[in-house]
């Protein structure tokens, strides 16, 4: 694609970058054929073909975003399945960030928008004030269909019926190996999880130490920054990302490190990417250093001795979109399992996005109910025992639509090693 910044624009890297990206893009149209939102609505300005017209028309002229880009833009889910089908290495997930980034600061959106944003913005990060909130939206759930916005109700739908107890294992602190240390391991705890979900960490911190990992949690780790970094609040994300690359280069240099270890892939997706993040920061040596250490909790799982066992249930697997896209970790969970004595199933487009896509079910809700009754009617057609997912926000979104059990990888792995059964089939 031919392209038309000006000397002065490619001064700023993040022009540089999307005008890179921009040029490697051919106009093939390969990546509206596993395009979500393209799939629901036919568009072709929702396709990434049609986004990347609108975001490159927005950044050559120099101009604030209009309310048309604002609005195919927002209706992209970041899942990343055309960084897949792409022939040409298009580097979406860069170009649609710095479109977010761009709208943010240019584009004045209604009260109400703002509003919500913010609000979201304040609470999800904050796994005490998460709490606090589904707390009182189970209270105002049975009101939801009063809502006078659908995404309000998409909020309350959301509440689970019963929230769990805070983990101990979440606190600051190091859980040994059970027999000789192979690796010492961070381990990323979260924050919507360890509000909506405390025995996913506390299944991967059996099954770690079991595995003979020292696991560590980290002294002033909190959110990724995945939330905010994807409403283009680029300062905030900075912040929250920097608390999370000091706390894990503190223990890097106090007692090393081998891996930092991610159980919820929409997370590891954007620690990943730190290092581009931080690439003209101060940071930039630890952020890069941190990068290449995040790994998916299955690509540890795979360096490690799992032993083999015999479960004897059926496991229809989904592959978070975060993980098969983003980190195109496509394999291991599946090779985890059958390893494990389960028979694996995988649905129809199992490439497509189940709609969670971080706060997209709450933003976009009636594509992302659409993505959800698509997703669970193809993995119920494989008549499985059990779900399993590696992202807390498939689960959750799958799970509010089906009444098989949905459960966390890492749980699964677990049970299958010596662990206690996974409440989630006890229900």
């Amino acid at each position: 694609m031919q392209t038309n910044f000006t000397d002065e624009q490619l001064k700023d890297p993040a022009i540089q970058r999307a005008n890179e990206i921009l040029r490697s893009c051919v106009h093939c149209g390969f990546c509206t054929a596993t395009c979500p939102s393209y799939q629901v609505l036919g568009d072709e300005l929702d396709s990434p073909r049609g986004r990347i017209y609108l975001i490159k028309d927005m950044l050559e002229a120099g101009r604030p975003a209009d309310k048309k880009t604002v609005e195919h833009v927002d209706k992209c889910l970041s899942c990343l399945a055309c960084m897949t089908t792409c022939p040409s290495g298009v580097h979406y997930m860069h170009l649609i960030d710095h479109a977010r980034a761009h709208i943010e600061k240019t584009y004045k959106r209604p009260l109400f928008d703002r509003m919500l944003r913010w609000t979201l913005a304040r609470i999800i990060p904050y796994p005490g004030r998460f709490r606090l909130a589904m707390q009182a939206a189970r209270l105002g759930r049975p009101l939801r269909k009063f809502m006078p916005d659908p995404r309000l109700e998409a909020m309350l739908e959301m509440a689970p019926p019963k929230l769990p107890r805070p983990s101990a294992n979440d606190k600051p602190q190091t859980f040994p190996a059970k027999g000789a240390r192979k690796m010492r391991v961070a381990l990323l705890t979260g924050c919507a999880q360890k509000a909506l979900d405390t025995d996913i960490n506390d299944a991967t911190i059996r099954l770690l130490t079991r595995l003979d990992c020292e696991v560590v949690v980290a002294k002033g780790m909190g959110c990724c920054g995945a939330l905010t970094h994807h409403m283009g609040k680029v300062d905030e994300s900075h912040v929250q990302a920097a608390a999370n690359i000091n706390a894990w280069m503190t223990e890097k240099r106090v007692d090393g490190l081998d891996a930092i270890v991610i159980n919820t892939s929409g997370c590891g997706t954007t620690v990943k990417d730190y290092g581009h993040m931080f690439r003209n920061d101060a940071l930039a040596d630890d952020a890069a250093e941190v990068s290449a250490m995040a790994m998916d909790v299955s690509e540890v799982l795979m360096k490690l001795d799992l032993p083999e066992g015999r479960m004897n249930k059926r496991v229809a697997y989904h592959s978070a979109c975060s993980l098969q896209h983003g980190q195109q970790v496509k394999t291991h969970p599946k090779t985890l399992l059958k390893k494990a004595g389960f028979e694996v199933v995988e649905p129809v487009d199992a490439h497509l996005c189940c709609g969670s896509a971080g706060t997209y079910n709450l933003m976009q809700p009636a594509i992302s109910q659409e993505l959800k009754r698509r997703k669970v009617a193809n993995l119920e057609a494989k008549t499985p025992e059990i779900i399993a997912a590696g992202n807390i926000g498939c689960m959750m979104q799958i799970g509010s639509g089906t009444g098989i059990p949905v459960v966390h990888t890492v749980e699964l792995l677990d049970w299958a090693t010596g662990g206690p059964q996974p409440r989630k089939l006890t229900r």
